[in-house]
């Protein structure tokens, strides 16, 4: 296995030193889940929708609560899982070891293309794997792909609400303050559209476990490097966030 550099040196093992399945115990949860990182949003729709906690996931950094609501008739878990490809990726294996079986995350993402506008919707088709995560999960490529069956069903639910959506690429880092204008210009020229911190690590875990998930994003602050920095205000549009929570539902919920 020794390698040149230890974030390659994979080990296609399947039983690790802990496994998720044996130290959770399976509570019947919802088949879907909602991966939201908008925590005022989760809030307000577990109080609106009477949500009850149905498990408490603990870490050093707080409670991250998985919640179940009723939805059209149907059981949904709602959680947050923190934000970074390594603790986002932890929580998915405890969920899915939990017994949730299908995902759609929602999150925003750093657009590269400036004249993408805030709050604009983009599906990432694929993610670069500019992140250390995923590499735990599937052998060394440049980038992993969302679940089709998940990916089209977020498809077929924007444009049944007639919703204009970027699909395309985008670009998992583990470093926000190391975002050069050489590597913006790099990956744009792959074809990415958008930067954000978990999408390949979410794609590879659910790639491993054998379940469907995928992503929907809109479009925040500009690090396109055409000019400065601008954090565009991206975190206050609450409209712009429910909706997201909503589609995000509306498709996890369609996902055969």
């Amino acid at each position: 296995m020794r390698g040149r550099y230890p974030i390659l040196e994979f080990d296609p093992a399947r039983q690790a030193l802990i496994e998720p399945s044996r130290v959770l115990e399976n509570i019947d949860p919802p088949e879907h889940c909602v991966i939201c990182f908008f925590r005022e949003v989760i809030e307000q729709v577990c109080a609106e929708h009477h949500a009850k906690t149905i498990a408490r996931l603990h870490w050093e950094n707080g409670e991250h609560v998985l919640r179940e609501i009723r939805w059209h008739g149907k059981r949904l878990a709602i959680v947050h899982p923190g934000v970074g490809a390594a603790m986002s990726a932890a929580l998915l294996e405890e969920i899915i070891a939990l017994g949730s079986r299908k995902f759609i995350a929602c999150g925003g993402a750093g657009v590269l293309q400036r004249d993408i506008a805030m709050g604009h919707l983009i599906v990432p088709t694929s993610a670069v794997r500019d992140e250390g995560t995923s590499y735990h999960y599937l052998a060394p490529a440049r980038e992993v792909k969302p679940a089709s069956r998940a990916l089209a069903a977020i498809k077929r639910t924007l444009r049944a609400h007639q919703i204009d959506f970027i699909a395309a690429k985008t670009w998992t880092t583990d470093a926000p303050y190391r975002e050069t204008r050489a590597q913006v210009k790099l990956r744009r020229a792959e074809g990415c559209v958008a930067v954000e911190m978990e999408a390949a690590a979410f794609f590879a875990v659910a790639k491993y476990r054998r379940v469907p998930f995928a992503q929907l994003l809109y479009g925040g602050d500009d690090v396109s490097g055409e000019g400065e920095w601008s954090s565009r205000g991206w975190t206050r549009h609450r409209s712009v966030r429910e909706q997201l929570f909503w589609l995000s539902a509306e498709a996890c919920l369609a996902i055969a």
